[in-house]
C-alpha cells in the first residue's frame, strides 16, 4: 500500500534534488547539470552582498512573522466566542461562512480583492468617500499593502483553524462546568480557569510548529497581488526567486537563494518539533 506513495515521493521529491548542484555552478541550459561549469559558493557570497536580500528577508519575517501571531490569536479568541453559542443552527451556519474561504485559492481571492479594493469603483474607497475619506491605494501604497497581506490571510484561514480549538473545546469534561456553576463561578471565571486551560496544550502546540513556516510568508497570495510599487515592503524570498530565477533567467542565483531558505527552513522545522515534544509531548515517531 506504501509503494505508489514512495514512488511518487521519489520521483517528484527526491530525483529533482539534483537540481540544487545550479547553486553551485555558473548554470548553461544548454550544457545541463553536468556540463556547466562548477563555481562553488561563488553565487551564495554574491547573493549575500546584494541589497535587496537583507530587505527580503526581513519583509519574509515581518509578513510571515505577524500572519503567524495574528493566525494563531485570532482562531481561538473565535473558538471561544463561538462556543458561547448556544442556537446549533447558528453555530454550524456561522462555522461553515468562516471556513469556506479557506478552500478558495488565491487566483479567484486575488481577483476579488483587486476589485474591491480598487481605487476606482472599488467596494472599500467608495464606502470612505462616504465619509468624506479620500481614496487609498491599498495593493500600491507600501504603507498599506502589507495590512492588506496579513488581514486577508488571516481572514482565508482562522475559519478552518478554528476547527481544531472547537475539537478541543469539545474534549473538555462538562462536570468541570457544572461544578464550577455550583462554586458561583460566572462564565468569564470559568472561561479563565476551565476553558482557557483545557486547550492551552493544542494552543501551545499549534503555536511551536508554526515556527517552522517562518520563512513562508505566502508566495500564492503575495503573487497575485503584488506589484513594482510595493517591493519595498511586500517584496518575499519566495517572489524574489521567481523574478531573477524566471523572469531574468539567473538560474544560479535563484538556486542558491531557494536552497538557503530551505536550509533555515529545515532547521527551524526540526527546532519547532522539539519544542512541540517538550512542551506538548507532540512526536511524529
Amino acid at each position: 500500500m506504501m509503494l505508489p506513495g514512495i514512488v511518487f515521493l521519489i520521483i517528484f521529491n527526491y530525483i529533482p534534488m539534483v537540481g540544487i548542484s545550479i547553486a553551485f555552478q555558473d548554470y548553461n541550459p544548454t550544457k545541463g547539470f553536468f556540463g556547466s561549469e562548477w563555481v562553488g559558493l561563488r553565487y551564495f557570497k554574491f547573493m549575500l552582498e546584494l541589497p535587496d536580500t537583507s530587505a527580503v528577508v526581513r519583509n519574509t519575517l515581518i509578513i510571515a512573522g505577524l500572519k503567524i501571531f495574528f493566525g494563531f490569536l485570532i482562531p481561538i479568541l473565535f473558538a471561544l466566542l463561538l462556543n458561547e453559542v448556544r442556537q446549533a443552527m447558528v453555530k454550524r451556519m456561522v462555522q461553515t461562512m468562516v471556513y469556506f474561504p479557506h478552500f478558495l485559492s488565491w487566483v479567484i481571492l486575488g481577483g476579488i480583492l483587486i476589485d474591491i479594493l480598487s481605487m476606482q469603483g472599488g467596494a472599500v474607497n467608495q464606502i470612505l468617500s462616504w465619509f468624506s475619506i479620500d481614496p487609498v491605494f491599498f495593493l500600491g501604497d507600501p504603507q498599506w499593502f502589507r495590512a492588506v497581506l496579513i488581514s486577508t490571510d488571516v481572514w482565508k484561514e482562522f475559519g478552518f483553524s478554528t476547527i481544531i480549538y472547537l475539537a478541543a473545546l469539545s474534549g473538555i469534561n462538562p462536570q468541570l462546568y457544572e461544578a464550577a456553576v455550583i462554586d458561583g463561578a460566572n462564565r468569564w471565571k470559568q472561561t479563565l480557569n476551565i476553558t482557557i486551560p483545557g486547550i492551552l496544550p493544542v494552543a501551545v502546540l499549534m503555536a511551536t510548529l508554526s515556527i517552522g513556516g517562518i520563512l513562508n510568508a505566502g508566495f500564492d497570495q503575495i503573487f497575485n497581488l503584488y506589484n513594482a510599487l510595493v517591493y519595498d515592503t511586500g517584496d518575499i524570498i519566495d517572489t524574489f526567486v521567481y523574478r531573477i530565477g524566471l523572469v531574468d533567467a539567473q538560474y544560479s542565483l535563484a538556486t542558491a537563494v531557494g536552497l538557503f531558505k530551505s536550509v533555515v527552513s529545515l532547521i527551524l522545522i526540526s527546532v519547532s518539533y522539539a519544542l512541540a515534544y517538550r512542551f506538548a509531548n507532540y512526536r511524529i515517531f
